[in-house]
């Protein structure tokens, strides 16, 4: 039975990109069978495992628009074990062309449903905004997993994830769950990551992963070589996080 995974966080440049890229390539990694969406119309989980504009004809807009079915927009990637469902600028169109469509939050869902159980784990990137996409995709999940910037505006960031997960629990999807809580771009050097992580523990009352992924060269530069960081420099803190990270969800322990 597949696990079903949308990784979000209303606010930007939190790591949400990095972690959904090297999250699913340590699960590949560790013989899962994983599918990568990625469900954000700037496209950069699909530049992040190798996959350029020039390397699919048709994406999730496509799908998602009954133009192309599963097999038609799914490609491999450079890691084993790991597919991907390719994404463009094409799919800003899609938060307006779903307007007037029957059951539009469960599109997704509906797109994935006969493919689901084919893999283990399938983890959905999500835009960094409360939009159609982003609800779409916690109406197709089982769970959240948030990651949060070790900075002083987490908790709001954190909040405003939270309530929109209990909005689509109410009306959408009352199975959605958090997956659990990252902490990520974590600099030992600065006293404030160290006070955010303990405000958020002291506030939240909810599942916090023991990994923490820190701030880390390799993990910067691995995507511009369209790349996960465990094929990029596989010995370096940010591939040695991301497993443990994995770890941790496989064994739902947190």
């Amino acid at each position: 039975m597949s696990r079903i995974i949308a990784i979000a966080n209303q606010k930007g440049g939190v790591g949400k990109t990095t972690t959904s890229i090297n999250l699913a390539a340590a699960f590949a990694e560790a013989g899962q069978r994983v599918l990568a969406i990625d469900f954000d119309p700037q496209g950069n989980l699909s530049s992040g495992l190798g996959v350029g504009r020039n390397d699919f004809e048709t994406g999730v807009y496509e799908l998602l628009m009954g133009e192309a079915d599963f097999d038609n927009v799914v490609v491999r990637t450079s890691v084993d074990n790991l597919l991907l469902l390719p994404s463009d600028m094409n799919l800003s169109g899609a938060e307006i062309e779903l307007l007037d469509a029957e059951q539009r939050e469960q599109t997704l869902k509906n797109c994935i449903a006969a493919v689901k159980d084919d893999f283990d784990f399938i983890i959905i990137d999500c835009p960094p905004s409360l939009s159609l996409l982003t609800i779409n995709a916690l109406t197709a999940a089982d769970s959240v997993l948030v990651p949060i910037q070790c900075e002083y505006y987490a908790l709001e960031g954190l909040s405003q994830v939270l309530n929109t997960i209990d909005l689509v629990r109410k009306r959408l999807n009352e199975n959605l769950k958090l997956e659990g809580v990252v902490f990520t771009m974590y600099d030992a050097r600065i006293n404030l990551s160290q006070q955010v992580i303990d405000s958020v523990k002291a506030a939240l009352h909810e599942r916090i992963y023991n990994t923490v992924i820190p701030r880390n060269v390799r993990l910067a530069e691995a995507p511009s070589h369209g790349m996960p960081v465990i094929q990029y420099d596989p010995y370096s803190k940010g591939a040695d996080s991301y497993r443990k990270l994995a770890a941790e969800v496989l064994s739902d322990e947190v």
